[in-house]
């Protein structure tokens, strides 16, 4: 591995090659892990259509399902999901109990055939090893589950150990995702999460001997204090261990709206300019080291299956991020978690009090949207634009029995991306540039019809 000065200076030429545009790159955009997003969740959606939708999956249709565990041992702050500090250990025993009632509700109610299962959170591994079994004897007696399953885990290595990761390599787990985001220590005591590289790299040789074939890692840019060596170092550290997929996430600072960011000073954190940087500095090194860059902020070895899908037209894009998973729906368990379906987007209860009394009489989906034909329609004309760099909105259309009449107002809103290059126009075709993987989020805005300029509810495009 070259030194940090040579990473960044081939940084700085992966900078060069991405250009940075001031106007674009503070601009908020919803991530689009879903179309309409979250921000066009109403009361009006619920429990119903959650039923209707579920009974609409028959029995050769695959399924995914998401498993939300809101729960942490401690809080870190930059932490933009649904979570909570463990506080007393029977929380989790009552909260399983929920997730098992509400397992049962679900089940009855579809006839889907299971091909993933991914518990996320919060900490999955806050659950204790008891709690953890019986959770997912659950999932597997109530659901028809394939034999391939792929079971991911997100974990905390910090409260991980060598009997836990044997616990979910028997359980049948083929995938972990660590929660890493830096291993700068300076960095980790600004944002509350303290944990040695020997943390990490415990847990990767723990997983791989329990037979957990795959591992993920979750990284962080634009963290407080955080400079382009410490980025560097991160991922020169992340490369020895070796795991299958790195995500490198933009930490996106949003404490009205999560009041456990206000203990991070906005001052310590780096301007527009120098994320970018931050994120070409990740892209680069990955890429040298033989990732391929999927979307805007994965990387995968050639042979993980990922790649694979990506290399072939057959990545997908929901509310975990970028997929390979080719499903009729998500579904979603557990507080908080969301469910997609063709014609309809559906949120559980966030409250876990509140969630805990719903499930005992049935499900427990309490706003969403649903999606019209031309909703489904720009869903996966964005779908395909993040996923792949380019669409044929025609096409697409086509394969939809529809007319792409409806987006057409879409390419006047690109105008101004075509006349910096951003993106190309030909037709109905849309691409964008090659060194333009940074704006990919602005582009595909233009497709939103339910955005206006100037929102800041959004992260920042980079």
């Amino acid at each position: 591995m070259t030194g940090v000065k040579d990473r960044i200076a081939a940084s700085r030429h992966q900078r060069h090659m991405v250009r940075y545009l001031p106007e674009l790159a503070a601009r908020a955009v919803p991530r689009y892990t879903s179309y309409p997003t979250a921000a066009e969740f109403n009361d009006d959606v619920g429990a119903a259509e959650q039923a209707a939708a579920l009974a609409a999956i028959g029995a050769d249709d695959a399924v995914s399902l998401y498993v939300h565990i809101p729960y942490c041992r401690e809080i870190c702050w930059y932490c933009g999901c649904t979570t909570g500090a463990v506080g007393r250990p029977d929380r989790l025993a009552t909260y399983v109990d929920a997730l098992v009632d509400e397992i049962d509700a679900v089940a009855s109610r579809m006839a889907g055939r299971v091909t993933a299962i991914h518990l996320g959170g919060g900490s999955p591994n806050a659950l204790a090893a008891e709690d953890m079994t019986r959770l997912m004897a659950a999932l597997r007696d109530r659901f028809t589950v394939a034999d391939d399953v792929e079971i991911a885990v997100e974990l905390d290595p910090r409260t991980l150990d060598a009997d836990y990761c044997a616990l979910l390599g028997g359980l049948g787990v083929t995938r972990a995702s660590l929660g890493v985001q830096t291993f700068a220590p300076a960095i980790q005591r600004r944002i509350n999460r303290v944990q040695p590289y020997w943390t990490a790299a415990e847990a990767v040789r723990d997983l791989r001997y329990a037979g957990v074939r795959h591992i993920n890692f979750d990284l962080l840019y634009g963290l407080p204090g955080q400079r382009n060596d410490d980025v560097a170092d991160t991922i020169a550290a992340s490369l020895r261990l070796h795991p299958e997929r790195i995500a490198m996430f933009g930490y996106a600072h949003m404490p009205r709206l999560l009041p456990r960011q206000r203990m991070i000073d906005a001052a310590d954190l780096p301007g527009v300019e120098a994320r970018l940087e931050q994120s070409a500095i990740a892209r680069s090194m990955l890429t040298s080291a033989g990732y391929r860059a999927i979307g805007f902020d994965h990387f995968a070895v050639p042979t993980d299956s990922l790649a694979l899908a990506a290399a072939e037209g057959r990545l997908h894009r929901n509310f975990q991020g970028f997929t390979d998973e080719a499903v009729r729906a998500v579904i979603g368990l557990g507080a908080s978690a969301i469910s997609q379906y063709d014609g309809l987007l559906v949120q559980n209860e966030k409250h876990v009090g509140r969630y805990r009394g719903r499930t005992r009489t049935g499900l427990v989906g309490v706003r969403g949207v649903l999606r019209s034909a031309e909703a489904r329609l720009r869903g996966a004309v964005i779908e395909r634009l993040l996923c792949d760099g380019r669409v044929d909105v025609a096409a697409i259309a086509r394969s939809m029995a529809m007319s792409p009449e409806p987006l057409l107002p879409a390419f006047d809103a690109l105008g101004a991306l075509v006349a910096i290059g951003v993106v190309t126009a030909d037709g109905w075709c849309v691409a964008l540039a090659p060194w333009a993987w940074p704006y990919a989020r602005i582009a595909a805005a233009a497709f939103d019809s339910y955005r206006t300029a100037g929102e800041r509810r959004f992260s920042r495009a980079v």
